[in-house]
């Protein structure tokens, strides 16, 4: 096979590979049905337990994370930020910890991660991967949003995007008045 045909297939492999990972990572706006319950919890943290119908009425934030995840850590700023400015305005973040790594499972060791990043709104601890299951999640992070009715409207996977998630949790803020 030529020089020429060698690099024209991998730059075309490039190029797929590329496309894939944009496809996944682009923000989707739509109707993807009724939000399902929060699943299999372990542990609460910085929280009762929180069920989607006792949300009803909220604009809810389900951030999947875990805490080694570099892409998660990068992320946390920005959810905090939407935290601290709009939980007055009727959102609520639930940061759902979903661990990748046996050593995540740890309870004593999410709490140690909360307490380093500075996290204040509800966690839940999803050893088992029910609610992770429950959404048909796949990546760390995702974050979906879910409207007043309680349908999943927004997701978004993979760092980036965030004047554009911004954005949707005003428009949905802005909706439930």
């Amino acid at each position: 096979m030529r020089l020429t045909t060698r690099i024209g297939i991998a730059a075309a492999a490039l190029l797929a590979a590329t496309t894939v990972y944009t496809a996944t990572t682009t923000p989707s706006v739509g109707n993807y049905g009724k939000a399902p319950e929060f699943a299999g919890v372990d542990q609460w943290l910085n929280s009762p337990p929180l069920t989607m119908s006792s949300l009803q009425g909220k604009v809810v934030l389900v951030d999947f994370w875990t805490y080694t995840c570099i892409n998660c850590i990068n992320t946390l700023p920005y959810v905090k930020q939407w935290y601290d400015k709009y939980k007055d305005q009727g959102l609520v973040v639930v940061g759902v910890h979903t661990p990748e790594f046996p050593f995540e499972k740890s309870t004593d060791n999410v709490k140690a991660a909360i307490k380093r990043f500075g996290i204040r709104y509800p966690v839940a601890q999803d050893n088992s991967y029910a609610t992770w299951n429950a959404f048909s999640n796949q990546y760390w992070p995702a974050v979906y949003l879910i409207d007043a009715s309680g349908k999943i409207v927004y997701k978004h996977l993979g760092e980036g995007q965030y004047e554009e998630t911004e954005a949707v949790i005003q428009k949905l803020l802005a909706e439930r008045k």
